[in-house]
């Protein structure tokens, strides 16, 4: 979640929503994968922490609704094959969308194995 903050930051400050892809994205997008992750993360530790099965029930949803999120961003390596589309920008983090592909893919399967270890009472 820090990970696209930081790579798509400058596209959320100045609004454009372009930066790394030639897709364009919402920049709310960002902020709530940044506000969902960081709220989600604290109360999964707390989870953790007690082993409240109906907190991590209910953080369980902001998981999800941050795994969704970063795949709707990942959204934005698809090429657009509009006649005024930008053309691709270069990406210091990576070459492509290889970082962001290994990260939001390894999010959907971690709360996958979140979902499973919470519903099958293994927490």
């Amino acid at each position: 979640m820090l990970l696209t903050r930081v790579r798509l930051g400058a596209a959320v400050v100045d609004g454009t929503g372009r930066a790394s892809g030639v897709f364009g994205y919402s920049p709310a997008l960002v902020r709530v994968h940044t506000t969902v992750g960081v709220i989600t993360l604290l109360c999964w530790v707390v989870a953790l922490v007690t082993g409240r099965r109906e907190i991590a029930l209910v953080v369980l949803a902001g998981w999800w609704l941050l795994a969704i999120v970063g795949l709707l961003l990942l959204a934005r390596w698809l090429p657009s094959h509009a006649k005024h589309s930008e053309d691709k920008k270069g990406d210091a983090w990576g070459s492509g969308a290889g970082l962001s592909l290994l990260g939001h893919v390894g999010m959907v399967l971690g709360v996958c194995y979140f979902t499973f270890v919470t519903l099958t009472d293994r927490l």
